[in-house]
């Protein structure tokens, strides 16, 4: 039986996707769940998986073409045997992009008819085209690929399973990360990604769109520190996860936003828009690029729920099951660089946002410490927070009470009881 794969719905406002690479040509098998296709809406790339198993007998869309969703845009005929017998369906000639170390596919191929197959002749576990490709850029052996431990089906290593190797060997030792080989790269050219072409617009939108201003202030974040460190334990243990200072910055500027509505509004013209729910922005980079998935509703949630929110919604961003809605939505962003070791940053408003928070990364350095008694000097965690808002609504006043507001949430919090 032949089944049609039409274009997916990724989200209610999506009505059309971009095709941006076929995993597999016309001739090849394909299992059923297992992704096959990469297509880019305005919001987001996404791996397609097969709805059926069976051979791909036609491919429709071309690489980097537009096609409204609910259109076939491939066909797949799940009677493995009887689609040795169809070799002359019309079929546009598709580029496929090279995945293969080896032998890659050419530019322009004629239908032909495999058997599929899980193994490789040596009896090792199949490697998918996306995960050799994984491999290659990393300099990962083939040794070393097959004793990766898979949870594909059959053993097979997926992208997470080499993705989740590759962070623990970073983790373990820096020494093993291999340097970018600079020469190759000199002269080189190659086309912006769809990713990185939706970034550069939008960027470039919210600098033509927004008067943008920045203020920073220092943290002290020695107690909420001490108190990650002295939970770590017992919280992994009861959720599966660590804990980190997101969930606290976003506590605090849920506590701020409540006090400052004009921060959690839009301008839409000559009208502002005051929003009745906080959607916090938050930006997770992914391969290639950022997106800044949104958690809705956030003063509907108390600690523990924000925490598995953000967990959440971290995990499903880098692993590419993020919804085209959740990444919408959000009336306030918050952008944190300290995790790449950087201690201050001014970021561009996301817009249709009016203000941004940048979080910087947490030092131990010697400060000035007052009191009572007199003044001395102490070792304190201290985190740099800057803030980016659009002084066409938001005056220097407004956004230095904002951030100083939520510099108070944080080395104040209470934090008995969180969880």
């Amino acid at each position: 039986m032949i089944v049609d794969v039409i274009m997916p719905k990724m989200g209610e406002s999506i009505t059309d996707g971009t095709i941006l690479e076929w995993r597999k040509k016309v001739g090849d098998f394909v299992e059923k769940d297992e992704l096959f296709l990469e297509i880019g809406t305005d919001k987001v790339d996404s791996e397609i998986p097969s709805i059926e198993s069976g051979i791909l007998i036609e491919i429709c869309a071309e690489i980097n073409e537009v096609v409204d969703v609910g259109e076939v845009i491939a066909r797949i005929e799940t009677d493995v045997d009887a689609a040795g017998e169809i070799n002359t369906l019309p079929s546009k000639k598709v580029k496929i992009k090279p995945l293969e170390s080896s032998e890659s596919p050419k530019a322009e191929s004629e239908p032909s008819v495999q058997k599929p197959k899980n193994k490789n002749p040596k009896g090792k576990i199949f490697i998918t085209p996306v995960v050799m490709k994984i491999a290659q850029a990393n300099n990962i052996s083939i040794e070393i690929l097959n004793k990766i431990p898979g949870t594909g089906r059959g053993g097979r290593v997926t992208k997470k399973d080499i993705l989740k190797y590759l962070e623990n060997k970073l983790t373990v030792s820096d020494s093993n990360s291999h340097p970018i080989n600079v020469s190759a790269l000199e002269g080189k050219s190659e086309e912006m990604g769809h990713m990185r072409k939706l970034i550069a617009e939008h960027m470039r939108r919210s600098l033509d769109t927004s008067a943008h201003v920045y203020i920073a202030t220092e943290v002290d974040m020695s107690l909420i520190m001490e108190f990650i460190n002295n939970s770590q334990i017992s919280f992994h243990q009861k959720e599966g996860y660590n804990l980190t200072v997101t969930p606290f910055i976003m506590m605090a500027c849920v506590h701020a936003l409540k006090s400052f509505p004009e921060m959690n509004a839009s301008l839409d013209g000559d009208k502002i828009i005051f929003h009745k729910h906080l959607n916090i922005g938050m930006a997770v980079a992914v391969e290639n690029g950022l997106m800044v998935p949104t958690l809705s509703k956030c003063e509907e949630m108390n600690f523990l729920g924000v925490c598995r929110k953000v967990n959440d919604i971290a995990q499903r961003t880098r692993s590419k099951q993020i919804l085209p809605d959740e990444l919408q939505g959000s009336t306030f962003s918050i952008t944190n660089f300290g995790v790449f070791n950087v201690t201050m940053g001014l970021p561009i408003i996301n817009q249709p946002n009016v203000g941004i928070l940048g979080v910087g990364t947490i030092r131990k350095r010697p400060v000035v410490i007052e009191s009572e008694k007199g003044d001395s000097i102490g070792i304190k965690s201290i985190m740099i927070l800057s803030l980016g808002f659009d002084h066409r609504l938001v005056d220097g006043a407004g956004g230095s009470k904002f951030i100083d507001r939520v510099r108070e949430g944080l080395e104040t919090l209470n934090l008995e009881n969180l969880f």
